[in-house]
């Protein structure tokens, strides 16, 4: 115990390390609160490591050197100080991940959002009378362009845009849904929950993997408020099965005077057979199907911002637009500004192909990816020097996102095996840098998949990679 209260007493006080040459100087650089803060919490630092013995009198870190104060106190400051939200090089062939972000904007997408975000903007005001407008009429005109739908409205998310429908149209009746398509539709929220809140009834028919019309029509009675159709855009049921198309659906709600929703999920303007990929309904198909009320995501197929776009007939749209929720779930203007650029790309489906960065990176093919590889490959030899072995190899991506499920995307990745550190821990120091690195992990190795990497930034990658490995 004496040894231990011998080395507490040769901590440093506050103040003294306050006045430390290299840490005097930071206050001009960062709040002098910050800097305190960062001072107090090394020096906690390492009062606990003496109590829990983790520190001695021969310890070889000379913790006591002000050198090593200092140093230990600007990283604390820099951590400090480093934004939460930060840029991420995502290496890990999923393009539309979740955990990153989804969809990255296209070049216009950012533009618009910078013009709404850096000055005012008429957000809701009508520029030719000099009345109040809508904020939803910038791209109104371009969805009905794009799709066909007699109206439209756009919330914060496509949950949202589910439940605002559902509250609207359905409150305290039943809505009729296949059992095969109650999913769940990410972060263990599943559509019975969400039905639930909006306060309309589920009434479930069918079965797992068959529902036919007449399932929903038996169902039908004087409670009975929408039909509903899920697109099982996150999962597929092969094998033994039958689905009620949405034309089967728009069929009998004619018959029964009911209205049609269709929940596509991802939701996509773009026939993904384009791309080389299985068939995915897109958001005018549906329309065209007879659904009375479509609702789909922004940030997934479509390549824009999180959003949740509401389409359909306009007396159902209305109903919607006075719902007090309308305000609770609607978008700001950054959001109005990166979706109406989004969409306009749209209007040039081979412009949309080529501009909107989740679309370039599903239809890439796989020649210009294994280029791209080979190059990450030379870059990360010459980084790693004789650190690690780097090797070239065939490999699938995914779309992410809950899209397109049963979709592979085949390409190439570069698979790193340090030799002085595990894979782990050689991920751990990407995922820390700035930028942070995510690659994925695939037998002992650490992988990175060029098919999501961004112009340029095969280069910046390979930066990293070498400071991880503690070269220069």
């Amino acid at each position: 115990m004496a040894d231990i209260n011998c080395l507490l007493r040769r901590i440093p006080k506050v103040d003294e390390v306050l006045r430390t040459p290299g840490i005097e100087g930071l206050t001009g650089v960062y709040p002098r609160d910050m800097v305190v803060e960062a001072v107090r919490k090394t020096l906690d630092e390492i009062r606990q490591d003496i109590i829990e013995g983790c520190l001695g009198e021969g310890e070889p870190d000379g913790w006591t050197d002000p050198d090593v104060v200092r140093d230990r106190v600007v990283s604390a400051v820099e951590r400090m100080a480093r934004p939460n939200l930060r840029r991420v090089i995502n290496a890990t062939g999923v393009v539309l991940h979740t955990n990153l972000g989804r969809a990255v904007l296209c070049p216009a997408a950012i533009e618009a959002v910078h013009m709404a975000a850096s000055g005012y903007s008429n957000l809701e005001l009508d520029l030719e009378t000099g009345k109040r407008g809508s904020r939803y009429a910038p791209v109104e005109g371009i969805l009905a362009r794009l799709t066909g739908a007699e109206s439209s409205l756009v919330v914060n998310n496509n949950a949202a845009a589910v439940l605002l429908a559902l509250n609207t149209l359905a409150r305290g009746r039943e809505v009729i849904v296949s059992r095969g398509q109650l999913v769940e539709i990410g972060g263990s929220f599943r559509v019975p929950e969400v039905m639930e809140q909006s306060g309309a009834i589920l009434r479930e028919v069918g079965s797992t993997n068959k529902t036919y019309p007449d399932d929903y029509r038996r169902a039908v009675n004087e409670r009975t408020a929408l039909l509903l159709h899920v697109h099982t855009s996150n999962y597929r049921i092969v094998g033994f099965t039958r689905e009620t198309r949405v034309e089967e659906l728009a069929s009998l709600g004619r018959e029964t005077g009911i209205p049609v929703m269709c929940d596509l999920g991802s939701g996509s303007l773009l026939a993904m057979e384009q791309l080389g990929l299985p068939h995915e309904p897109t958001v005018q198909q549906t329309v065209a199907a007879g659904a009375d009320v479509v609702t789909f995501s922004g940030d997934k197929l479509l390549g824009g911002p999180q959003a949740g776009i509401i389409l359909g007939r306009k007396d159902l749209l209305d109903r919607m637009k006075k719902n007090p929720l309308t305000r609770a779930l609607r978008i700001d203007k950054m959001t109005v500004a990166a979706l109406e650029a989004t969409l306009r790309e749209y209007l040039d489906l081979k412009s949309a192909v080529q501009n909107i960065p989740a679309l370039r990176m599903i239809g890439a093919g796989r020649e210009n990816l294994r280029d791209r590889a080979g190059a990450l490959s030379l870059l990360l030899k010459e980084a790693a020097g004789d650190r690690a072995e780097i090797s070239m190899e065939r490999e699938h991506s995914a779309v992410g996102g809950g899209a397109l499920p049963i979709a592979d995307l085949p390409g190439w990745l570069v698979a790193v095996k340090p030799a002085a550190l595990t894979v782990e821990e050689l991920a751990a120091r990407l995922r820390k840098g700035n930028p942070a690195v995510m690659g994925r992990i695939m037998d002992g190795r650490l992988c990175f998949d060029v098919r999501t990497l961004l112009k340029d930034e095969e280069i910046i990658l390979a930066g990293a990679f070498a400071t991880a490995l503690g070269r220069e």
